[in-house]
């Protein structure tokens, strides 16, 4: 029977040779993690590599995303779909073990990581989507949501301000079955730390009310073990473990800072496994480690405990179980596309002017209360951005129930956090804040579009428009940021009809997150046809049309439509023809067909005007060379929003010259 420490070798074996084969990687991490990962994963973490998507699994978290080999290490050698070949390709081209662990859940990677602190802020809404679903569907008898979720962070990590907004909530809702485990080894990549972090962190987190364990000795496996039983005993609390490590652990570069992004080289790799007492060829594992580390048969145990529990409980709660089973399966309600009709057919019946970010509070209205999955909440902001509905209650941090979450002044952590829900499942998060500040939570958002979860932000207040607050409250450049995320649905619906369709799509998408761009102002409401309001859903349609071929088409979004169609009206008194189309949503209606699109946009019209109080340069792509756009060439002003529109030219008297001047051949 192999020693615990020949087990952690065997990671650290494979760490090394994976990246000197790559010759690209990082080998510090995953040499000093690995003791902590071996105390984890083979004494008590619950899993099943059989079943990876096992519901009542507990999640695992890699923050510091650079130890990726790590992670692979662990999933190939506990029996996971990543066999020694990929291990073999690591960081190649379209291999299962890139250079940053990519959100896969059928081979065990529960999340995409690599920018530092985002994984424990992630780990925080996974954590609290497990108490939240407990809270929900646990009966006395039938404990069927009960796990927990692990997290492995570095110095890196917790200097990033994401952990500190994260961590602070989640002390505040006292997540006890959150255990992150830190290692500490007081090396980043410009060398030792005590220059630029040298704080009291186990003061900070118990200020944030976590338990603190430690400092222990993170290559000890007794300590470690003790470590991790003292902290699944407190259930009140979240658990920081600080685990005193070596980076590149019993390798010549050991305790510095060349040892953390780049190969050992094969002196290095050499000497280390001789430190280790390793004599493997590379790539090459025992069998007798190969089975002290395969996790299929207790896995299978553990799911099939709680097949029977759950079983059990389908038989006591029949209801309850099948909500869950629901829930965690991702699906919408049965009647959904009976909600997604009515949703709509309300606010065309309704046919009322009004800001956009009350149409989106009215259309949530009528779908909190028939979709129970859905987790709303806001940046300290509810009040202005419209998430919470008479059906909303506020999340108790006692016992965590309720479908309304305060985050605080967090953007960032918050969206983050939303990223963990989401990844958990069972829940669809939404939640607001200003469009300007949507800057302090990009990099979540982006995250969200690489790994394709449905997660949705509504981000209200956004132009000009809002006049007085002036232009650190008036996004300009943040629309163009959104539409050119690869993989994000940027919603800026024109009234209460856009917004309702703009809200169903966005939570038919399964795999796409979604930003909802809404105003502060009122906009005018838009009549239309039973047709062209099913063809808001394909992001761009013609809104108002003229007899025969148009002379010009002028595009808009949102505030603007009002514009370009008060434009259009004018120029057809003129007896001169205008097309007016509104485009709520340009990544829906680019994946269109090549018919649709030269329907909406037939490529013979050459004058093309659009109008939209934000960057210009993004909208060259629809009006072409001989086109022209009133946008936005810099920041607003402090002023009435109405006066601001004015005094920068989003009149209908300045589109109706600038389409003039197109029609002439001028531009």
């Amino acid at each position: 029977m192999p020693t615990r420490r020949q087990c952690a070798n065997a990671i650290r074996a494979l760490a090394m040779d994976a990246i000197e084969k790559a010759r690209s990687g990082h080998p510090g991490a995953p040499l000093g993690m690995a003791d902590m990962a071996e105390a984890l994963w083979r004494h008590g973490f619950r899993h099943n590599p059989a079943n990876p998507l096992w519901f009542n699994r507990d999640r695992f978290v890699l923050s510091n995303g650079h130890a990726s080999m790590l992670l692979y290490a662990l999933l190939h050698l506990t029996g996971y779909d990543i066999p020694m070949e990929e291990i073999r390709n690591f960081r190649q081209w379209g291999a299962k073990t890139a250079g940053h662990p990519e959100y896969e859940p059928h081979l065990g990677i529960e999340m995409t990581t690599g920018p530092l602190g985002q994984g424990i802020a992630s780990a925080v809404g996974m954590a609290l989507a497990e108490s939240m679903l407990a809270a929900q569907f646990n009966t006395p008898e039938y404990k069927v949501v009960d796990h927990h979720t692990y997290v492995f962070v570095g110095d890196g990590c917790l200097m990033e301000g994401v952990s500190h907004e994260a961590c602070s909530l989640a002390g505040t809702w006292g997540l006890g079955k959150l255990i992150a485990m830190y290692d500490s080894n007081g090396i980043s990549i410009d060398g030792k730390i005590d220059g630029w972090f040298n704080e009291d962190v186990a003061a900070r987190y118990r200020a944030y009310n976590w338990q603190v364990i430690g400092p222990v000795d993170g290559h000890d496996a007794a300590a470690l073990d003790k470590a991790l039983a003292e902290a699944k005993a407190d259930t009140d609390r979240p658990s920081l473990i600080i685990c005193r490590t070596h980076i590149g652990f019993a390798s010549p570069k050991a305790d510095s800072a060349s040892s953390h992004g780049s190969p050992l080289g094969e002196d290095g790799v050499a000497a280390t496994r001789d430190a280790l007492g390793w004599h493997e060829p590379p790539f090459t594992i025992p069998q007798d480690i190969y089975s002290a580390w395969n996790a299929r048969v207790a896995g299978k145990s553990l799911e099939a405990a709680w097949d029977n529990l759950f079983a059990a409980y389908a038989e006591a709660h029949p209801e309850k179980a099948a909500e869950l089973t629901r829930r965690m399966r991702g699906e919408l309600p049965a009647d959904w596309a009976e909600i997604a009709r009515n949703a709509v057919t309300e606010a065309v019946s309704q046919g009322a002017d009004t800001a956009t970010r009350v149409a989106s509070k009215t259309t949530l209205e009528y779908l909190v209360p028939r979709l129970p999955e859905l987790a709303g909440g806001s940046a300290d902001l509810t009040g202005s951005v419209g998430t919470l509905t008479s059906s909303s209650v506020h999340m108790d941090v006692k016992n965590h129930t309720g479908n309304y979450i305060s985050y605080g002044v967090r953007e960032f952590g918050m969206s983050a956090i939303m990223n963990g829900l989401a990844l958990h499942g069972g829940f669809i998060p939404y939640a607001g804040t200003f469009l300007a500040f949507a800057d302090q939570a990009k990099n979540a958002l982006r995250l969200a579009a690489i790994m394709g979860i449905r997660v949705i932000w509504v981000l209200t207040h956004d132009s000009i428009g809002v006049g007085e607050d002036g232009p650190t409250h008036q996004p300009v450049e943040q629309l163009g940021m959104l539409r050119l995320m690869p993989g994000f649905n940027l919603w800026r619906p024109c009234d209460t009809v856009e917004t309702a369709v703009a809200w169903t799509y966005a939570l038919e998408a399964g795999h796409t997150p979604s930003g909802l761009s809404l105003s502060r102002q009122t906009l005018p409401f838009c009549p239309r046809s039973e047709e062209q309001v099913a063809a808001i859903a394909r992001g761009g349609y013609v809104l108002r049309d003229c007899e025969g071929t148009p002379e010009i088409i002028i595009m808009a979004t949102g505030s603007e439509v009002a514009l370009a169609l008060g434009a259009a009206e004018q120029l057809a008194a003129d007896g001169r023809k205008a097309r007016v189309v509104s485009m709520p949503c340009a990544e829906v209606f680019d994946a269109q067909s090549d018919e649709y699109k030269e329907s909406v946009l037939p490529s013979a019209v050459r004058a093309r005007l659009a109008i939209e109080a934000s960057a210009s340069d993004w909208w060259l792509k629809y009006v072409g060379l001989d086109g022209a756009v009133i946008g936005m060439e810099g920041f607003g002003a402090s002023a009435p929003g109405k006066v601001v529109f004015e005094r920068l030219g989003f009149t209908v008297a300045n589109t109706l010259e600038k389409a003039r001047a197109l029609m002439a051949g001028k531009r």
